[in-house]
């Protein structure tokens, strides 16, 4: 008994959707359309009296406020990249707000739902009507699923038996059922727009440790823009210590514009409009929009451009952006070594570097402040895949916190007197350094304080550490170190979390 009803159980889906019963017949499980009818008719003189029955047949009619007049059933598109879709009947003429929900885990196409959503709304206002009688021992042929006529119904309806309880005679508990509802109307299937699957590919992940950009951000933490072509949608980032024991750290919605240079970027001058040669940058995906010179002065088209290393990221502006190609695009009027990083810029930025456009949908990771200058170990691919899959990059990378990184100073001058050299220089700010209301910009560090080197032949032979912006090399001090002839000049600011930032130099004799 138990392994007939799980197995009805399961197949209630299927059975509601297609039309069909389930039936114990002599111990075994039998199946019966529900649109095959053979009606037995029914003679009054052998039907039995039960006192648990008003008469020889019992009617019942349930009350239309506890009738559905509205049917919705969710399942499975098929053919339409398993999309989950809902189709819905209702009565025109029906008053009632009730309304029946079903979901099932079934593939069907939208016209055999349509079918499957009118057929139950038919069948539920037909079988509110119900019927009971009883049955002697010698009407044990009759079973459930059997369609009989009612011998006091003249009208020719007929009943399904959808219950019986043996005892000393069958009660049999009957609903009223309507041959039409079984006949599948004629219903068109939508033309279904498939899409074609795309394999996931390897995304292509760049971290950049970053000084800060607008202030707010955490100053350790590095940033990360993925793109691929084509984009798989959400991308997660798994890290761990060791390649094992994977947690998600993040998921990307956004996919960033990416792209390699064409053509190489010389150095030039920062803070001042830079007109020389553009540069063609090919972009995996995206586009770049010409902005006037005010909106850079104010942060637009904030780029980023390396050898793809977390660190060595030259941070410029651009106003004009020429479509040259698909994707291709030459950027003139630059603003170079923005944000302190013109200690960064190279001679040339070869043909081939990176480059990121510094928008939002470059984000910020979750690195935590005790985590910088540890080695961790990356995972990044498409979000709905596990981070075993191929489709998966590996990166394993160790974060300096650049956003604690101090300015490299400025206006490194040196007056010479008696054989002493006196050197002077201005600091500059990482934080709230636009600001022209005060005497001077923010300190931003817990401490003023610069290191100071000696440098002969590319030896450091002197050290130091001075608290203000200024220090004197006397003769004393050049015979102690050694120095009869040239020698190099070297400051760098100091934060205390950090250490020392970028250094100036200047070549003395």
């Amino acid at each position: 008994m138990h392994d007939v009803m799980n197995a009805r159980q399961a197949l209630q889906p299927l059975m509601l959707s297609y039309g069909f019963d389930a039936i114990e017949r002599d111990g075994l499980l039998v199946f019966r359309m529900r649109n095959v009818l053979s009606p037995v008719g029914l003679d009054p003189d052998l039907l039995a009296i039960s006192p648990d029955i008003d008469g020889t047949i019992e009617h019942r009619r349930e009350a239309e406020a506890e009738t559905s007049g509205r049917v919705r059933l969710r399942f499975v598109q098929s053919d339409a990249n398993h999309d989950v879709v809902a189709e819905e009947a209702v009565l025109p003429d029906d008053a009632t707000h009730a309304v029946s929900v079903n979901e099932m885990p079934l593939s069907l196409t939208r016209g055999e739902g349509r079918q499957t959503v009118e057929r139950w709304l038919s069948e539920s206002r037909v079988s509110r009507e119900t019927a009971r009688f009883a049955l002697p021992p010698s009407m044990l042929h009759l079973g459930a699923g059997d369609v009989v006529k009612l011998p006091d119904r003249q009208d020719g309806m007929l009943y399904r038996i959808d219950r019986l309880e043996q005892a000393e005679m069958q009660l049999a508990d009957l609903v009223r059922i309507e041959p039409g509802n079984y006949s599948p109307a004629e219903i068109a299937d939508d033309v279904v727009a498939e899409r074609p699957f795309t394999a996931p590919v390897p995304v292509l992940p760049v971290f950049l440790d970053l000084p800060l950009i607008t202030g707010g951000e955490a100053p350790h933490a590095p940033y990360l823009a993925v793109s691929a072509n084509p984009w798989p949608g959400n991308i997660a980032v798994y890290s761990a210590a060791q390649d094992e024991n994977y947690a998600l750290s993040e998921i990307i919605a956004g996919q960033a514009v990416i792209g390699f240079t064409e053509t190489p970027l010389w150095r030039a001058s920062p803070g001042v409009w830079d007109q020389s040669a553009p540069l063609r940058v090919n972009l995996i995906d995206g586009v770049l929009d010409t902005q006037p010179r005010s909106s850079l002065l104010n942060g637009a088209n904030l780029a980023a451009i390396g050898d793809g290393t977390p660190s060595n990221w030259e941070v410029f502006q651009f106003a004009e952006a020429d479509l040259q190609d698909v994707g291709v695009y030459n950027l003139s009027t630059h603003l170079r070594g923005q944000l302190g990083t013109d200690a960064l810029m190279p001679d040339v930025w070869p043909a081939g570097s990176c480059f990121v456009l510094l928008d939002n949908r470059v984000y910020q990771t979750g690195l935590t402040r005790g985590e910088r200058r540890l080695t961790k170990h990356y995972r990044i691919g498409p979000a709905t895949r596990g981070n075993d899959d191929p489709s998966y990059v590996h990166l394993i990378e160790t974060f300096e916190g650049n956003g604690l990184r101090p300015y490299r100073p400025v206006h490194l001058k040196r007056a010479g007197s008696g054989g002493e050299d006196s050197f002077t220089w201005i600091r500059r700010t990482r934080i709230d350094g636009d600001d022209w209301d005060g005497l001077d910009v923010p300190l931003a560090e817990e401490t003023e304080s610069y290191l100071i080197r000696v440098v002969v032949s590319g030896g450091v032979v002197r050290e130091e550490v001075s608290q203000t912006p200024h220090w004197s090399y006397t003769p004393a001090m050049k015979a102690a170190d050694g120095v009869v002839g040239p020698y190099e000049f070297r400051v760098a600011q100091v934060s205390a979390t950090y250490g020392p930032g970028p250094f100036a130099a200047l070549v003395v004799g």
